[in-house]
């Protein structure tokens, strides 16, 4: 299976937008990657509000908005979430989320090294 690069690219980025987005203002982000087997874990880290558990499961469904309120003012569609999911998946990975309240929130997604030969060229961009 090839990696469809501007698909991965628009995962960043959608991690990387709403890490900005409902993390700390003017606060910090991580991101970073690890292998996990035969794949590589990559995450993107907030030091935001969190997410109550109870959202978790949920949170990749189209549309869903744990505040449906701040979600409007920020201008979400509630869409960036799912179409990560739907991506990573289609690339043969996983997607998940650690997040308390009050604890920021991480986004990680696993693709199988096979996908990953193209990374390197997006890290280049």
């Amino acid at each position: 299976m090839g990696c469809d690069t501007d698909a991965i690219q628009q995962v960043f980025g959608n991690l990387i937008e709403n890490a900005l987005k409902y993390g700390k203002a003017g606060g910090k982000i991580e991101l970073g990657a690890h292998r996990a087997g035969e794949s590589i874990e990559f995450f993107v880290r907030d030091f935001g509000e969190g997410i109550p558990y109870e959202h978790h499961a949920r949170l990749f469904e189209r549309f869903y908005r744990v505040d449906p309120a701040r979600s409007r003012e920020s201008g979400g569609t509630g869409l960036g979430l799912a179409i990560v999911k739907h991506i990573v998946q289609n690339h043969g990975g996983s997607v998940r989320v650690e997040s308390e309240l009050h604890h920021g929130a991480t986004f990680y997604f696993t693709l199988p090294t096979a996908a990953n030969a193209a990374i390197p060229s997006l890290l280049k961009n």
